[in-house]
């Protein structure tokens, strides 16, 4: 594959990769036979959508795209029983996940008892004292008070925990990677367990949770009577699919697009008083979802109270929920910065051992669990290598990892839990979280970079810039931002359109912040825009802009719609440049 633009390594030391002259070809053939935007038709065609299934793929519904729920193995069981409970009035459990997916399982759950007049107790551990999952205590005190317990989120690995609740029954909705053996549940619900096809294992828990209310509806209306509307719980699916990186493609997407435009209608308490507090002042975006709301309800499992996210997301009342949503940004500002702290140190140590191998991963005494997450993620970023974070207390260190496409770490981790390395551990493809001894920490680091390497770890370098045409300034309009929105929304395995302007003159620049540039450039015939590149100054970047002398550029990123004063203008979030 040939360089784009002839940029082999950009001012970021990205090389860019653009559309082949085949794609090109198909996607002017595209544009011929549905007079589609071309822009539109380039990204349809990376996406492998055929002219005949342009239409669907731009209006996708549930209709077409949800699965039968009894396509996952005992759904069926898990819907009977948790109907049962709901209806002849048993007490409820529900055992969530502190993350986003598991306070939104959760809030779903909670939030379709209420409709039905009902309500549950729920219990969330808590990171540091119980740690991810059901525990021996928490399940033998919730069995002796309740007849279901709901883990979601979890559960598909805990054998003990579940064994130890006796007298209660057991239904996990989960989808973790499951072992060989699942645990003595009446039902687990897992698109990812080890007897599945694997067709949605893209789901995230909140995903399984909505397909396990569709069959309880249809249930219910097996016998003439009527369930909530599960359209309106679609909010609280889209956050928990977007929050999870899970892949927006299939069904995925479908949940999500329709998931925005119920959170845009600000029905859920919860949300508007979290939108409010984050400042949210447009329409409702995945770029909304996965870094403004995601985190402020992730900080109370981080390094707070770790049920409020969920009682946030399933609260009623108003003033309760301000307070709440309040108390989640103070804890974020907080996360912000034992985060940095810890990413400072865990940078140094990574480069230290070399940032080439195909496993960065550092380890730091006392470092707080509920940030090894986001700052593995930061190192998986900056050096495009699967990377492990570990936090250090007493003789053992509980940590947390991301990976890069085509390199399944939660796999690769169950592995070293086989093989004695690892007290325990599990996740997916792209995250996972580890228990380790502190004597066997260097030689269980050691072996999942030889697991990782054999899947390719170590032969990626820094990530190519793929990009989805080229575009000049005054092609670039707010009429086609909204057709190529069409194509959305956009987010893990589905990027947002990444445009060249090539050979551009920069006609002003300003340093905004620490890190961050500002930029107006044009073509010299008078079609300009303005662009933003955030962490501009972390790298070459912002000062090679910054001081440009006149220069001309290569520029490259994302278009996207500026509302200012209630007006609309073109803005380019620029990601990489390169002298013209």
């Amino acid at each position: 594959m040939s360089d784009y633009l002839g940029v082999s390594s950009s001012l970021n030391g990205r090389r860019w990769v653009g559309p082949t002259s085949e794609d090109d070809r198909q996607a002017e053939a595209m544009s011929q036979q549905t007079a589609l935007p071309l822009p539109l038709c380039r990204i349809l065609v990376r996406r492998g959508v055929t002219p005949d299934q342009a239409d669907t793929f731009l209006e996708p519904t549930l209709k077409d795209l949800l699965p039968d729920p009894l396509t996952l193995k005992d759904m069926g069981p898990a819907a009977t029983r948790f109907l049962k409970a709901l209806q002849s009035g048993e007490r409820i459990a529900i055992f969530a996940d502190y993350d986003v997916d598991g306070g939104t399982s959760a809030a779903l759950l909670l939030d379709y008892l209420r409709r039905m007049g009902r309500d549950a107790t729920l219990y969330i551990p808590d990171r540091i004292k119980e740690g991810y999952g059901p525990n021996v205590p928490a399940m033998e005190k919730l069995a002796q008070d309740h007849s279901l317990i709901v883990c979601v989120d979890c559960g598909t690995l805990s054998h003990e925990p579940i064994a130890a609740a006796k007298g209660a029954d057991v239904v996990v909705l989960d989808h973790h990677l499951g072992g060989e053996v699942l645990p003595p549940a009446v039902a687990v619900v897992n698109p990812n367990r080890q007897d599945e096809s694997g067709d949605y294992g893209q789901l995230c828990a909140a995903g399984v949770v909505f397909l396990m209310l569709v069959e309880v509806n249809r249930q219910m209306r097996s016998t003439g009577k009527t369930g909530p509307d599960l359209m309106a719980m679609l909010d609280l699916v889209a956050l928990g699919t977007v929050a999870d990186v899970a892949p927006l493609t299939g069904v995925n997407r479908a949940l999500v697009r329709q998931g925005l435009k119920v959170m845009a209608q600000r029905q859920r308490i919860g949300l508007v008083a979290l939108s409010d507090v984050a400042r949210m002042n447009s329409a409702p975006t995945p770029y909304h979802l996965g870094f403004l709301l995601g985190p402020r309800i992730n900080a109370g499992g981080r390094i707070g109270q770790a049920d409020l996210g969920a009682r946030l997301l399933a609260c009623t009342d108003l003033n309760e929920a301000r307070a709440m949503a309040d108390r989640l940004d103070q804890l974020n500002t907080e996360r912000r910065e034992v985060e940095a702290q810890v990413r400072d140190v865990a940078m140094d140590q990574a480069e230290a051992r070399g940032l080439d191998a195909p496993l960065v991963w550092a380890a730091g005494e006392g470092w707080h669990p509920g940030v090894v997450g986001i700052v593995a993620s930061r190192l998986k970023e900056a050096t495009n290598r699967p990377a492990i974070v570990i936090g250090l207390d007493g003789d053992e260190g509980k940590g947390s990892g991301r990976s890069i496409s085509g390199v399944d770490l939660g796999a690769s981790i169950q592995r070293l839990v086989a093989e004695g390395l690892l007290l325990k551990g599990g996740g997916h493809k792209m995250a996972a979280g580890l228990s380790v001894a502190r004597d066997k920490l260097e030689p269980a680091m050691a072996r999942l970079s030889e697991l990782l390497d054999k899947q390719g770890a170590g032969a990626a370098g820094p990530a190519d810039l793929k990009l989805d045409g080229i575009l000049m300034p005054g092609a670039a309009t707010v009429d086609l931002i909204e057709q190529l929105d069409g194509a959305g929304p956009f987010g893990a395995g589905a990027p947002a359109p990444r445009f060249a302007f090539p050979d551009v003159e920069i006609n002003f620049a300003k340093r905004v912040g620490d890190s961050h540039l500002k930029v107006t450039f044009g073509d010299g015939l008078g079609a300009r825009i303005e662009a933003i590149a955030f962490g501009a100054f972390d790298g070459p970047m912002g000062e090679a802009l910054l001081n440009h002398g006149g220069a001309r550029f290569h520029l490259a990123g994302r278009l996207e719609i500026n509302t200012w004063g209630g007006r609309q203008r073109v803005q380019l979030r620029l990601e990489d440049a390169t002298r013209a």
